[in-house]
Parts: C-alpha cells; sequence; structure tokens
C-alpha cells in the first residue's frame, strides 16, 4: 500500500524568479506573475509509473489537490484516507495548503509501507515533523521532486524515478537514512546561501537512484572559478545574447565581465563586438526570458549543483522547455554551455550530469556529451542523461 500527498503549491515561485515558494505572500505573489501550479503533474507521472510497473499496488491519498487530483490525473485506481484535511482545490489560487495540511495528511496516511510526497525542502521538513510525531509507527517516505531547490537527499532524481523506486521498494523493502535540508528562503532571496540540516528519514534504499544531498561549492579554489569565467568571455560572439543560470560560478562570468548580476536568479548578456557584454535583463521570470531569446542568437550558461550533478530543474526553472527549444532547436551543439570546476566533476563519483526539465522529451534529446568548461583554457566532455532514465532507462 502506497501513500501519496502532494503540495500543490510547490515550486510555484520557480518560473517567476521567487527563488522559492513558502509563505502565502510569496505564494501570491508568483500567481500573480504568472506562475503555474506542476507538483500535481509531477505526482501523476509518479504514480502513473508506480502502478504501470507493480499494477496491484494500492495507492490511498488524500480529497482534491492534495493527492486525489494527481491519482485522477493518472488514471489510476486510487482510495481516499479520511484525514480531516481541508479538500483543496485544482483552482490554488482560491486555495492554498500550509504546513498543517501536510502534517495531517501523513498522520492519516501512517499505515502505508511507503509514503510519496511532492514537494520541495519545505515539504521535506513538515513531512520529517510529522513522521517524529508518530516515531515508530512511521512508515519510510520518498520525496517526488516538484520544489524549487531540492536541496535534500529524501527525494528521488525525478518524479519518473520515484515511481520505479516505489514500485521495487515493494518488492524489497529495504530503507536507509537520508537527510533533510533547507534554506531560509527570506536569506536566499538576499543572495545568502545557509542550508540547515534538519534530520533524517527513512527511506527505500539504494542511493544511486536519489537525489543526495546538495554539496556546496565553498571548497573551490577562486582562481580556479575565475578562470572559468575569463574562458566564458574570451568564447563570448558578438550580437549573441548569454542566459546566466543561477550560481557562483556564473555569477563569476558576470563579475568578468563588469556586470551586476544576480548570484541566485537567471540574467541575459549581450555581447559586444570588440569585447565586453552589456547587461540586458536582470533576474529575469520565464516569461521575460523566453521573449528576450526568442528569434535571437543565445546561449544558457549554466552551472552544476555539486553532488547532485543536476543542470537542469533544481533552481533554474526559469530556463523551461520552451527557452530550451527556442535556444537549442534541434540540439544543444555550443547553445548550451555547462561551468564547473574540476573538484565538483570529480565529486560526482563518474555519475553523469542530469536533466530534468519538466520535459521528459526534451531531457531525451539534451542526453549524450556536453562541454564543460572547467578552466581557462580548459575543458572536458561529460555524459549528461535524462534524470528520469539514468537508472530505469
Amino acid at each position: 500500500m502506497i501513500g501519496l500527498i502532494v503540495n500543490p503549491v510547490a515550486g510555484l515561485g520557480g518560473s517567476v524568479g521567487l527563488k522559492g515558494s513558502d509563505g502565502a505572500d510569496v505564494q501570491r505573489a508568483a500567481l500573480a506573475k504568472g506562475a503555474e501550479p506542476k507538483a500535481g503533474r509531477r505526482a501523476a507521472q509518479a504514480v502513473a509509473t508506480l502502478l504501470a510497473r507493480r499494477p496491484g499496488a494500492r495507492l490511498v491519498t488524500v480529497a482534491g489537490a492534495m493527492g486525489e487530483d494527481s491519482a485522477r490525473a493518472a488514471a489510476v485506481p486510487y482510495e481516499l484516507a479520511p484525514s480531516g484535511v481541508q479538500e483543496m482545490s485544482t483552482d490554488v489560487s482560491t486555495d492554498v495548503s500550509t504546513a498543517a495540511d501536510t502534517r495531517a495528511a501523513v498522520a492519516a496516511l501512517a499505515d502505508v509501507d511507503l509514503l510519496l510526497f511532492a514537494g520541495g525542502d519545505g515539504t521535506a521538513r513538515d513531512v520529517l515533523d510529522a513522521v517524529r510525531e508518530l516515531g515508530g509507527q512511521a512508515p519510510p517516505v520518498l520525496g517526488i521532486p516538484a520544489g524549487v531547490k531540492v536541496y535534500s537527499g529524501c527525494f528521488a532524481l525525478s518524479p519518473a524515478t520515484a515511481g520505479f523506486v516505489a514500485a521495487d521498494f515493494l518488492a524489497r523493502p529495504e530503507s536507509a537514512e537520508a537527510e533533510v535540508v533547507d534554506l531560509d528562503e527570506e536569506r536566499y532571496r538576499r543572495g545568502l546561501v545557509s542550508p540547515r540540516l534538519y534530520g533524517s528519514l527513512r527511506v527505500p534504499a539504494g542511493r544511486a537512484a536519489l537525489s543526495g544531498r546538495k554539496a556546496g561549492s565553498s571548497d573551490a579554489a577562486p582562481a580556479t572559478v575565475e578562470g572559468i569565467a575569463r574562458e566564458v568571455a574570451a568564447r563570448l560572439r558578438p550580437g549573441a545574447r548569454y542566459v546566466l543560470g543561477p550560481g557562483a560560478t556564473t555569477a563569476a562570468v558576470g563579475r568578468e565581465l563588469g556586470l551586476a548580476t544576480a548570484l541566485l536568479g537567471v540574467d541575459v548578456v549581450e555581447a559586444r563586438a570588440g569585447g565586453g557584454a552589456d547587461l540586458v535583463a536582470a533576474d529575469v521570470t520565464e516569461g521575460e526570458l523566453f521573449e528576450l531569446v526568442r528569434g535571437r542568437e543565445a546561449v544558457i550558461v549554466l552551472s552544476v549543483i555539486g553532488g547532485q550533478g543536476f543542470v537542469l530543474g533544481r533552481g533554474n526553472q526559469q530556463v523551461s522547455p520552451r527557452v530550451l527549444d527556442e535556444v537549442l532547436g534541434d540540439g544543444s551543439g555550443d547553445r548550451l554551455v555547462v561551468l564547473a570546476t574540476q573538484q565538483k566533476l570529480a565529486g560526482l563519483g563518474g555519475r553523469p550530469l542530469l536533466s530534468d526539465s519538466g520535459d521528459q522529451e526534451l531531457d531525451r534529446k539534451l542526453a549524450g556529451h556536453v562541454r564543460v568548461i572547467t578552466g581557462y583554457r580548459e575543458s572536458t566532455i561529460y555524459r549528461i542523461c535524462a534524470a528520469s532514465e539514468e537508472f530505469y532507462g
């Protein structure tokens, strides 16, 4: 028996550049900027994969957008548990779930063999709180990644992977501990990255299919990051627009160009003839980014999340499938530039770079090998694959 809980507002602030979705004010601001809820869709993908692999599994969930809507969208049989959670409508602009709703749903599903939850690091914290209250009666859990950042180690690599892992767990119910990490989003929006360990959750064993905890980049030698920035600056093509994703390495590119770019946002710069670049727009939303690259020669510059290997789908949701399609066309070629120190690549232990853009077909199209700039006049060819297919392709 598998339980399902969805935080319907998880990830809402990603595509509109709000760097998180915690708090009703942020959620309302995200909706006002045109954000579309996606957590329910990602949960549906997970349970559809689960039931296709394990048709006899019983799916138990709670009413409305906190689970039932996703089960219906996946067209799978399900049961409702009496939870005391208010039924959320699909329209999250009128009904917004709270941390208390998540905790109540966990309590209602305490008897399942495995509890799936769709959300981000904030949702993982709420699940952890509820699991602590249940004590030894708590089931193991598994996160379906649907948040903006997803730094915790209790999440599967992708929604489809969550379904595969859950199906395999029913046959081999072995578990391990995984860490729950979260950021203070207010500090994060001010460019202060201060992850905090909150505890651990019991998850299905098989860590290779889980995201793992994000590793920091503070140990990278400044000269190495500056060398990467110099190499990017040296490769600029006059007239082309460059999309700089979030992160310390891409921020170094902005500094090298003498521009005030956002550490944790997505910026667009345009290379000048004769060298240098101009800042076209800083900290853009997905909609703004699409308009800025539409019909233009453009290049997307992204860094790698240390320890996890993600290039797309974690903290850079502004670089959406339609933006990628517009820029990359039929293939990435030299229009996707990946940045990482040799130390960060070595930390992956041979595991590939990952793409979880939200469009599985696009992720498959990107799969193969990509050039990674690792220093000044230094680069390497490294494998990249769809997060949904790395271990269950």
